[in-house]
């Protein structure tokens, strides 16, 4: 059983069923990548880590044994000192209700399984556990996706991966519920960045760990043309004042491990009193 996103060469497959999630992501050219983290590409795990303090203060709750799931481990930790951090393996390393809270921390977007990743974290929640997760969303580099393949087309006549291909929300909200949690809510955070130019952005990506680690990603060396011709079109189709934005949409997901203390919705047709007469209105019948 499977759940196709609306996006290219993009399944999820709910964890539990005997066929393997395909490898979308090649794990080894993604811990290569994430070694080359700079302190200067650390701006967005630094804004979204504010983000995620800003959103746990909003939860009435007093946490005493946090988790951080990650790619980065020890970059997390500065930022959540007194959590429990581990690495965002195919199996994570975190213990059967061991934790009050889980977070999977803007690494969701490189799982070749986001579902089963979801799972294993629910189990290591305790009842009434609480999850987020923060992770890169379809809008993130669309410029960059449309500059690329603008120019790779009209240079070698066909396309290769070159973007991690990202969730819609839409689709991404209702893996909470299939992965068994609670009350699920899903928000987005678009954000613009601005640089210099395309070349810039591209140096930026790898600062921050974030090249290109598809499995079905062309190893050969790239065309000379291409990156130059993309910065172009990129400049001609965004550009504005000598600069050009870069979008990166955050996505925060948030579900509870499910307990019988939790508020359930009324079933239908329970209620004992009408809307019409609450809003002090006529009932017109359809």
């Amino acid at each position: 059983m499977r759940v196709s996103l609306c996006i290219p060469a993009r399944t999820l497959y709910i964890a539990g069923m005997t066929q393997s999630p395909p490898q979308l992501t090649d794990r080894a050219a993604l811990t290569r990548f994430r070694r080359r983290l700079t302190e200067e590409g650390q701006f967005l795990i630094e804004v979204t880590a504010d983000e995620i303090k800003e959103r746990l203060e909003l939860v009435n709750r007093t946490f005493t044994s946090p988790a951080v799931v990650s790619g980065q481990p020890k970059i997390w930790a500065k930022h959540f000192p007194e959590m429990t951090h581990v690495t965002d393996d195919e199996v994570l390393d975190l213990q059967p209700g061991a934790h009050d809270l889980v977070i999977h921390a803007l690494s969701l977007h490189w799982a070749n399984d986001p579902v089963g990743q979801m799972v294993q974290c629910r189990h290591a929640l305790k009842p009434d556990g609480f999850f987020l997760t923060a992770m890169f969303g379809g809008q993130t580099l669309q410029e960059l996706r449309i500059a690329l393949a603008e120019a790779e087309t009209s240079i070698t006549g066909g396309l290769s991966p070159r973007v991690l291909p990202m969730a819609e929300i839409r689709d991404l909200g209702g893996l909470l519920q299939r992965a068994g949690y609670a009350l699920p809510v899903a928000d987005s955070t678009p954000r613009t960045v601005s640089y210099r130019d395309a070349l810039h952005l591209m140096h930026d990506l790898r600062a921050m760990g974030e090249g290109n680690a598809l499995t079905s990603r062309r190893k050969a060396t790239p065309p000379k043309a291409l990156f130059p011709q993309a910065a172009a079109i990129y400049a001609q189709n965004f550009g504005e004042d000598g600069r050009i934005p870069a979008t990166f949409e955050t996505i925060f997901l948030t579900g509870w491990s499910p307990d019988a203390s939790q508020q359930k919705p009324l079933r239908p047709g329970s209620a004992e009193s009408r809307l019409a007469d609450a809003l002090g209105t006529r009932e017109t019948k359809l």
